[in-house]
């Protein structure tokens, strides 16, 4: 029996979103996971996600407010999925840097794909930090399917010359970027898959 999951970097995710859709509006969660497993023809048995939470400074301007606004919103969409595994990091508090957050992602999927928990599985970055963990994947179960799923805006140009790769277009803007036989665009029409505040 095939077990697809679906692994997320969703303090890329929440950066990619935001760069695209600006503080007054934010990605709904749950339609882009429906719809990315209809495209996909695919269900996604578990999903984890992994994120941090922004700090507040003692006097936030009004954009740092916004911002913060819009990133709970966006996760506590996140939450409301049933299915979803949400791990929450920490940020430093001297230099505001996101932690464990990465490691954990990579640690989840080499170790889960060692205790045989998934034989597909979907990796949701454009940080090329993870490849190390895809390649460590790949040469100890070859039998499983990598597949990775990019915003438009957070591509992991090194990982679609060696994975099965899925860009998801949102805005309709051109996007240049080198073509390769494993990559596949997925367009949604933005009005759609955006909540607005």
């Amino acid at each position: 029996m095939k077990k697809t999951y679906f692994f997320i970097d969703g303090t890329n995710l929440y950066a990619g979103q935001y760069e695209l859709f600006g503080p007054k509006a934010y990605l709904n969660f749950s339609k882009l996971i429906q719809e990315t497993e209809k495209e996909l023809k695919t269900t996604f048995e578990k999903i984890y996600f992994y994120a941090s939470y922004s700090p507040k400074s003692e006097k936030p301007s009004k954009k740092e407010i916004l911002y913060l606004k819009n990133e709970a919103l966006f996760y506590k969409n996140v939450k409301q999925i049933k299915n979803v595994v949400f791990f929450t990091g920490y940020r430093s508090k001297t230099s505001g840097k996101e932690k464990e957050v990465d490691v954990k992602l990579a640690t989840d999927l080499v170790a889960f794909s060692f205790l045989k928990k998934y034989n597909q599985v979907f990796l949701m970055t454009g940080d090329a930090d993870f490849l190390q963990a895809l390649f460590t994947i790949n040469q100890y179960h070859s039998k499983i399917k990598i597949n990775l799923i990019c915003l438009e805006n957070k591509i992991m140009y090194r990982g679609m010359f060696r994975f099965q790769t899925y860009i998801i277009h949102l805005t309709g803007k051109n996007i240049k970027y080198n073509e390769s036989r494993s990559l596949e665009k997925i367009y949604f029409n933005k009005e759609a898959f955006v909540d607005v505040i």
